[in-house]
Order: C-alpha cells, then sequence, then structure tokens
C-alpha cells in the first residue's frame, strides 16, 4: 500500500500562486456567467439584480472562510469532501455525492451546454441547423478532457493568462458602459420594496451560481507550491477580482438594458451581447463574443481538473469510487482515468438533458441540481470545520463558530427561497419544463441527504476502515523532510 502512494500521485511543486488564482476564476467563468447565467438572475430579480450578484457575492465570501481555515490545516485535492470528513465521518459521502450534483453534473452543463447554448442562439443561421449543438458540445468536452490529460501547469498556464484578460475586459468595458449611460445611472437598483424580496432571492440562487468555483483552488492542493500558505492568498484574491468582473457588469447591463423594459433581458438572445454591441459598438460585441467563447472553454479545463482530483482522493481512500480510478499518468502526473469518468458521467449527461429539453433548458436543469448541491456541499464543509477545530483544540469563536453558522443558515434561506421558487412555478405555469425543474430540485436535495447519508452509515458498519481514511491524506506530511525545497 505504501508503495502504490508514492507510485500514483499527483505532481507536488508543479504550480504557482497565479495558476492557483486563475484555478478558480477559470471556474468562475466571468464572461460566460455574464452570457448565461445573469440571465437567469434577471428572470426572478429583474432591476434588482445587481443587488443580487451582490448580496450573492458576499455570502460567498462568507463560505469562503472554511477553505480559507482548512487549507492551513490540510492540503488534500479531496476539497471539500476532505475537509468535511475531517470534522465528521459520516459527512465525507454526503459531501461527495454534493460534488458530483454541482461538479458532475452541473459544471460540464454550464460549460458545454452553456457554449453551445451561446453560439447555438446567436443566430439564426446556425440555431437553423438541426443538431449543431451537438457538435458544439462534443468540441468542447474533447477540448476540456485534452489539454487537462495534458497536465495541470499546462492547463492552468491557459487559464491564467486568458483569464487575466478576461478580468480587466469585463470590467473595464462595464465602467465604460456605465460611464455612457450618463443620467440613467440610479442607485434605485439597490433599494428593492419588500415585497420583490422573495424574487430578489431567488435571483440570488443563480448569483451564487455565478460565483460557484471561488474555492476549487483547493483542488490542486497537492500540486501548488506552498499549499498552506498559497491556497488561501489564492481564495482571496480570487474573490476580489470576480467580484469586479461580475458586479459591474450586472449593474451595467440590467440599467444598459433600461429598468422599464427589464422583463424582456431573459427573453432575449445573448442580451450581453447586444448591450456591448449597443454601447460599445461592433468591438465590444466582437471581443465579449471572443471571451465568453474562451470562458466556457476555460471553466471546462478547471471543472475537469476538479473532479477528476476530488475522484482521485476518494478513490485514494476507497470511498465509494473503485481502486481502479486511483491512477495518474507515468509522465504527466495527471489522473487520467478520473479524467475519462469525469467526461463520461459529465458529457453524457449534458447530451441526454440537451436532447430531451434542448440545450438551454437543458443546461437550466442540471443547473438547478448543481446549485442545491453547492448549498449542502458548503454546509457539510461549514459543519466539519466547527467540528474539527473543536477536536484539534484551535477553536475560535468568530472563525470557526460563528462565521460557519451564520453563513449555513443563510445556505439554508437561500435553499428554502430556491424550492419554494420551483414549487410555485410548477404549480402557476404547469409545464414538462417546470415540472423537470422542480423534480430537479427534489433529487438535488434527497441524493446528498437520503442516499448519502445512508450511505454512510452503510459504509461505518461494512467498512469502517475506508471511511476512517477519508480526507486524512496530507501531502505535506508526506514531503516533510523536504520541506527545505519550499
Amino acid at each position: 500500500m505504501k508503495k502504490q502512494i508514492q507510485e500514483y500521485k499527483l505532481k507536488h511543486n508543479a504550480v504557482g500562486l497565479m495558476h492557483g488564482i486563475f484555478q478558480s476564476i477559470s471556474h468562475v467563468s466571468p464572461a460566460g456567467d455574464v452570457a448565461i447565467l445573469l440571465t437567469g438572475t434577471v428572470a426572478y430579480a429583474g432591476a434588482y439584480s445587481a443587488l443580487a450578484v451582490l448580496i450573492a457575492w458576499l455570502i460567498y465570501g462568507m463560505w469562503m472562510n472554511t477553505p480559507y481555515q482548512f487549507s492551513k490545516l490540510r492540503s488534500n485535492a479531496g476539497g471539500y469532501y476532505a475537509y468535511a470528513s475531517l470534522g465528521s465521518k459520516i459527512l465525507s459521502i454526503p459531501t461527495f455525492l454534493s460534488y458530483t450534483e454541482n461538479e458532475m453534473l452541473g459544471g460540464p452543463a454550464f460549460g458545454i451546454l452553456g457554449f453551445a447554448s451561446f453560439f447555438y442562439l446567436i443566430s439564426p443561421s446556425i440555431t437553423a441547423i438541426p443538431y449543431i449543438w451537438i457538435a458544439f458540445a462534443s468540441f468542447v468536452a474533447a477540448y476540456g478532457f485534452i489539454i487537462s490529460y495534458l497536465g495541470i501547469k499546462e492547463s492552468l498556464s491557459y487559464a491564467f493568462y486568458t483569464g487575466i484578460a478576461e478580468v480587466l475586459f469585463l470590467g473595464l468595458a462595464s465602467i465604460a458602459i456605465i460611464f455612457r449611460l450618463g443620467s440613467l445611472n440610479t442607485f434605485t437598483v439597490f433599494s428593492p420594496p419588500t415585497y420583490i424580496l422573495p424574487l430578489v432571492f431567488l435571483g440570488m440562487v443563480f448569483s451564487i451560481l455565478d460565483f460557484t468555483g471561488l474555492g476549487t483552488v483547493i483542488t490542486v492542493s497537492e500540486e501548488i507550491k506552498e499549499p498552506k500558505k498559497n491556497i488561501g492568498r489564492s481564495i482571496i484574491y480570487a474573490f476580489l477580482l470576480t467580484g469586479f468582473a461580475l458586479i459591474l457588469p450586472a449593474y451595467a447591463l440590467t440599467v444598459g438594458w433600461g429598468l422599464g423594459n427589464i422583463s424582456t433581458f431573459a427573453t432575449s438572445p445573448d442580451p450581453g451581447l447586444i448591450i456591448f454591441g449597443k454601447y460599445l459598438g461592433i468591438i465590444g460585441f466582437i471581443l465579449l463574443t471572443i471571451f465568453v467563447a474562451n470562458s466556457y472553454l476555460s471553466f471546462i479545463i478547471a471543472n475537469s481538473n476538479v473532479v477528476s482530483r476530488i475522484a482521485f482522493s476518494a478513490s485514494r481512500d476507497g470511498v465509494l469510487l473503485p481502486k481502479w480510478f486511483y491512477y495518474t499518468h507515468p509522465k504527466r502526473k495527471t489522473p487520467v482515468r478520473t479524467l475519462m469518468l469525469w467526461l463520461g458521467v459529465g458529457f453524457g449527461s449534458t447530451l441526454i438533458s440537451g436532447l430531451v429539453l434542448g440545450p438551454f433548458n437543458g443546461a437550466l436543469l442540471l443547473l438547478t441540481i448543481s446549485g442545491i448541491g453547492v448549498i449542502f456541499e458548503h454546509i457539510f464543509a461549514n459543519i466539519g470545520l466547527t467540528i474539527f477545530a473543536k477536536k484539534q483544540d484551535q477553536f475560535d469563536v468568530f472563525k470557526h463558530g460563528f462565521v460557519p453558522i451564520v453563513s449555513s443558515i443563510l445556505g439554508v434561506v437561500v435553499l428554502y427561497y430556491s424550492m419554494q421558487g420551483l414549487i410555485s412555478t410548477a404549480i402557476s405555469s404547469p409545464s414538462l419544463l417546470n415540472y423537470a425543474l422542480l423534480g430537479a430540485g427534489i433529487f438535488a436535495i434527497l441524493w446528498p441527504l437520503a442516499v448519502g447519508f445512508s450511505l454512510s452509515v452503510y459504509y461505518m458498519k461494512k467498512h469502517p476502515e475506508k471511511l476512517a481514511k477519508a480526507g486524512e491524506y496530507d501531502i505535506e506530511m508526506e514531503l516533510k523532510p523536504q520541506s527545505k525545497e519550499y
């Protein structure tokens, strides 16, 4: 077993701080959010979408306390699965299943179907070609697999160079639009009447998805230099940069569209392109198109990195996945078998949902599952942090108690409004899509709670030795004698 651990390991010290920052930012995919997820926010929050995005950013900032604190204690590619397991082993499988909802289903849906939907709807001539979106989807899936297969440094170097250009473009272009709006600028979009608040909360659910991925740098903990230092720094810098890249566009696009006509925003194909073209001309239109396309491609690389490493960690522990998946390429040190798992499940689910509901609605279905999965993922990790800090006699009331508890409560509130919205929409506007979205929401709750905890109990009784290993691996403990290399 010892020999196997040394043979199958990820490439330590392969990447640095900037790579870590843009692993997270690429997974957030700011330009892709502007193209697709902001549409979901505006569909509910309307004129107050910038407020929904701002609140979601602050809530996600609270959620980042847990990976920030844990990153100083453990360097494990399993991410939240590993972190929650350190608090209580019974949380390991529910957290892993939450990850499958968020990253293995929702992630490919956003990257693969998001890219396909964007170009599918961009021109009537493209839309008229039957099933052309499948070609787009296949290209993105293959691209993500190949670049991630080449190695963590290769994939994240690409993410760094293109990501910094994307963040600067979105922020500066939005500022230019705001200046061009002149007297149309208003603070009323940040002060909704009380009766609108439930809709703002629903819009915030999609806005929370805008920031999903901020903490994914934790999954490269075994490959980044000085992980206990650079993971936390990556989270902070990524948080600030994504706020710049998303809050400003949310305001610029909604006010630029026209608050009186905001109801038509969500039903328009690619409204972001329309606004950028209107205020910044053909150059703005073309540049946003390029950055959106690249954003989806960068995202799918980041997503494949995340899923493959979490699955690699779980298979190393012997939890849920067979040991066959515990393998890295002899030369590139990439977890190639779990990359194959990502490709099969991720592309398969997006293809099926896209064929049944169409690429846009198919993505919406899987992103509904993803949105609920990410809430559970953070709640379980928050609980794990509080318990683990108590166990280690390192408990700080604010960092390990107040912040995790408050952020978990906020997660429950968002979950409540999410389900309330899905139920009310299915009742008031009965349709196959709305019933499917409600079913997706119910599934997303039962998968980690009913199935996850049942499997945890089973493992505790039948395979306690496997569950005992969950999350315990720490790359820095293995390399402790070589610490001078840092």
